[in-house]
């Protein structure tokens, strides 16, 4: 699951975690990505959904976040999509952390339409 939703990015962060806690990215491979993903009843586009919608009203975790919104364009979900789903975060979470959203999504566009 970790391949197919996060790519080469899902990868880099569990061999970032192999010198300081390998078993931490064991249960980041396993519980997230083993368990909770591969449950039916939503698909991988809706939890990606979900899923850049709770980091951003977090806005404390935008390295994370970057990762799902490549994710997100990796399963489907369009950059159109993506802005309307951080816009949407400005009423629940707040005009910073919507913006905050906003220029994590400019980065990961950039980064992809330079690659």
């Amino acid at each position: 699951m970790l391949a197919q939703i996060d790519g080469a990015a899902g990868q880099a962060v569990v061999d970032a975690l192999a010198d300081i806690a390998p078993d931490f990215a064991t249960y980041l491979l396993e519980f997230p990505f083993g368990d909770i993903y591969a449950r039916p009843g939503l698909d991988v586009r809706g939890r990606e959904i979900a899923t850049i919608a709770a980091l951003a009203a977090m806005g404390t975790a935008t390295p994370q976040l970057k990762v799902h919104i490549a994710a997100g364009l990796n399963v489907g979900l369009s950059r159109q999509e993506i802005v309307e789903i951080l816009m949407q975060m400005a009423v629940y979470a707040g005009f910073p952390a919507a913006l905050n959203g906003l220029f994590a999504a400019r980065e990961v566009f950039r980064q992809q339409a330079s690659a």
